[in-house]
């Protein structure tokens, strides 16, 4: 059986301004929806609808499509063009102060996102926690490189390490920079994020987790140890607890995985608990 046929989007004019590209790729669009695997009965959420061609696919597929669109007059023309999709709700608003509370979960998140605002709203959707089981997201090249990493490479930093605190990322395909209009100057990448009920490894003390990652990572040329100055322990302090964590003190930030952050800041965390 043939799929059904995209119909073609209306004439609107991408905004510099709000630095708007828009896919126009068929088979990419499809593929997009075919990674979010929607079964019947569910939600889904897309950010960015643009001229709407990927809202269409997901209404063929999910009971209901809640599409957040900031700029207002291409919401206006997406309420005319999609008026015969009675399960699509278009809401009006800025997708990084939206209160995703208020949408009855669980709705999976499907979405081109911007570019410039694609990091912060990344960490607002993981924030609503469990509502958003999955996500399947389109983003900068750069940006999914960043995500992906592994400990030792120079894409590996803070933002990778707090993901995996709240998800498991995997990449979906390439997007070459010719499946848009107008054609940005960089490629793109359709990353997978299966939220997680937990840590991959127990965290127990979140906020000194996170303190840890962003002292590392802000002098990551450092050794870890002299980068962890700040974090209100004496230095003797500082280099016990690497020897409680069988943590070289001489590493950097950017060679240690999920795990050893982890256990790192447990033995920092009780250290300061008895000064």
């Amino acid at each position: 059986m043939k799929p059904p046929r995209i119909p073609k989007p209306p004439r609107v004019r991408p905004r510099k301004s709000m630095g708007q590209v828009f896919l126009t790729d068929h088979n990419i669009i499809r593929k997009i929806v075919e990674a979010a695997e929607i079964q019947p009965g569910e939600s889904v959420l897309e950010i960015g609808p643009g001229p709407g061609q990927l809202t269409r696919a997901l209404a063929g597929k999910a009971s209901r499509v809640i599409a957040i669109e900031l700029d207002r007059g291409l919401h206006t023309t997406l309420r005319k063009t999609l008026a015969d999709l009675d399960n699509v709700e278009l809401i009006q608003s800025d997708a990084l102060s939206f209160n995703y509370e208020r949408i009855p979960g669980p709705v999976k998140v499907v979405a081109n996102l911007p570019y410039t605002i694609a990091t912060p709203l990344i960490f607002r959707l993981l924030s609503v926690g469990t509502r958003i089981p999955l996500m399947i997201l389109m983003v900068q090249k750069e940006v999914a490189q960043r995500m992906l990493a592994r400990a030792g490479e120079k894409t590996y930093g803070m933002m990778t390490v707090s993901l995996q605190y709240y998800a498991r990322t995997e990449q979906v395909r390439a997007v070459p920079r010719t499946c848009f209009s107008p054609r940005p100057r960089v490629d793109s990448t359709v990353v997978r994020l299966q939220c997680l009920e937990a840590p991959p490894e127990p965290i127990p003390h979140p906020e000194w987790f996170f303190k840890v990652l962003r002292l590392g990572f802000r002098h990551r040329r450092k050794f870890l140890s002299n980068a962890l100055g700040e974090i209100g322990l004496p230095p003797e302090k500082v280099l016990e607890a690497f020897h409680r964590a069988n943590i070289d003190p001489r590493r950097r930030a950017e060679t240690l995985n999920f795990k050893e952050f982890g256990l790192l800041t447990e033995q920092l965390f009780e250290l300061q608990s008895h000064l």
